[in-house]
């Protein structure tokens, strides 16, 4: 076993198997939305789309680092604040460079410690011009969940914005074109479709029936580099890399092995309950597996219909199979129904354990007491301990300004380091610069961990980080369950 440090201290240098159904939304479920698929339109200096509503006020105004989340101390102190949008410099001749990282103290540069490959032989191809480079983000912003992954847009954009703030690749900014897969795989597609013609890469995508559109990228050569993948077909693209590497057959043992020490009656009695939906029925099934072949004892597999509002029944099932530890497999409303439910029933396991992309303070807001000692495993520093990461700090100050309000969420973050990985390889390649480049250049990335934002991942193989840490609800709060560092014990894969 290895641990390694979830997070360095903030210095001057500085559904995998996870819910991929229901996750990470910023909207009440109820609500109504209308979203359409791709827009068109310029850019403004904050890399917004002119059709963008983000776009109206002129990209960056500002920000008062105490309203942000996890931050303390006005912008001054922030590291990676804003500032006015304006031009940057290729320096001499080099691919990528910044006029000054954004508010100082220490704030890392949006093209990272990247030495710029020269520029000469630069030359525009799709989604490229003289000055823009085009990146795709198709999200799912319609469906029966709107808004669901909102939030890796906004990252992207947010990106963006900082990007184009001090740096360009070669004299060219960044611009997003946005897209909606609409919580569909035929929408997916059609989104693809789009982002062949019209982008040089997708850059951040993240979807719950990302199957459909895996083809269509892999068949036209398009780099897509996403927040994570959800299904096998995803994974086995060949041009489809995740920030957050994932496999689907594929699970990492840190979780199983954190059970079997803390909760050993858990380990024998556990149950693993779902909502059906997309390919969380599957992953479910291959993180049962994974973690039996570990030494768990699954005597409970459920699924829950998404339109099924009564628990009771799934709550009595649970209690009468005397289950010590459940694992539970999607969307934040959907939990907070599950933990009320139990609440109300006057039962609870001694574990009950949620996937990262619940982790967003709508599950703490409605859930109420009911979500006390509720556990999560999670993958990346926690926005509670953004102090522990200028990366992370980062990211919540130009998400605020992109969309000022909005939580951060786990996806979201992912979205982020997917951008930072693009403009990292972009500027390395400077004249050199192609699709085919940009993918070959994937394939060698390793141990990514966003600027310390995250533990490391594998990018290139696409295979399951290893690496993972707990945080649990206390007194309405995240907080460590256990140690900060992550526990990294390798992964265990099962049949497809």
């Amino acid at each position: 076993m290895r641990v390694l440090p979830a997070g360095r201290i903030a210095l001057p240098s500085t559904l995998i198997v996870l819910l991929l159904a229901a996750c990470g939304s910023q909207l009440d479920p109820g609500a109504v939305a209308q979203a359409g698929g791709g827009v068109e339109g310029g850019t403004t200096s904050s890399g917004l789309l002119e059709s963008d509503p983000a776009a109206a006020d002129g990209g960056p105004a500002g920000l008062d680092g105490s309203d942000a989340p996890g931050l303390d101390g006005g912008a001054g102190s922030v590291p990676g604040s804003p500032v006015a949008a304006g031009g940057g410099t290729s320096g001499s001749g080099g691919a990528g460079g910044s006029s000054g990282s954004p508010g100082g103290g220490g704030a890392p540069a949006p093209e990272g410690d990247a030495k710029a490959g020269a520029c000469e032989g630069f030359e525009n191809t799709t989604g490229i011009t003289d000055d823009t480079i085009v990146l795709a983000n198709a999200v799912d912003l319609s469906g029966p969940v709107p808004g669901l992954m909102q939030a890796s847009q906004d990252a992207i954009r947010a990106y963006a914005a900082y990007f184009n703030a001090t740096s360009d690749i070669c004299g060219r900014k960044l611009e997003v074109l946005a897209l909606d897969s609409r919580t569909d795989a035929a929408a997916d597609q059609v989104a693809y479709s789009e982002a062949c013609e019209k982008a040089f890469a997708a850059v951040g995508s993240m979807s719950a029936f990302d199957a459909g559109g895996a083809r269509t990228a892999e068949q036209c050569g398009l780099p897509d580099l996403r927040a994570a993948s959800a299904s096998l077909e995803r994974s086995g693209c060949s041009t489809c890399f995740g920030a957050m590497s994932l496999r689907a057959n594929e699970f990492e043992n840190a979780v199983p092995d954190w059970v079997k020490r803390n909760y050993p009656a858990g380990a024998k009695r556990a149950a693993y309950v779902w909502v059906n939906a997309g390919a969380v029925p599957a992953n479910a099934n291959y993180q049962a597996d994974a973690m039996e072949k570990r030494g768990l004892d699954f005597v409970v597999r459920q699924g829950i219909d998404v339109s099924e509002f009564n628990y009771a029944p799934y709550v009595q099932q649970l209690r009468d199979a005397k289950v010590e530890y459940v694992q539970f497999l999607g969307a934040a409303a959907q939990a907070v129904r599950m933990v009320q439910t139990m609440r109300q029933q006057g039962w609870a396991p001694d574990l009950f354990m949620m996937t990262q992309p619940m982790y967003e303070p709508s599950f703490l807001e409605v859930a109420g007491e009911a979500a006390e000692d509720a556990h999560i495993f999670i993958t990346h520093v926690p926005f509670e301990e953004a102090s522990r990461s200028t990366e992370v700090q980062t990211y919540l100050a130009w998400l605020e300004q992109v969309r000022p309000g909005a939580a951060p969420t786990s996806y979201g973050l992912f979205s982020w380091s997917a951008a930072r990985l693009f403009v990292q390889e972009a500027v390395r390649l400077g004249g050199r610069l192609t699709r085919d480049a940009l993918v070959a250049a994937l394939r060698r990335v390793d141990d990514w961990t966003g600027n310390d934002a995250h533990a490391p991942q594998n990018v290139g193989s696409e295979r399951t980080a290893e690496c993972w840490r707990f945080i649990k609800v206390t007194g309405g709060r995240w907080v460590p369950a256990g140690s900060r560092d992550y526990t990294c014990t390798g992964t265990t894969v099962v049949p497809e």
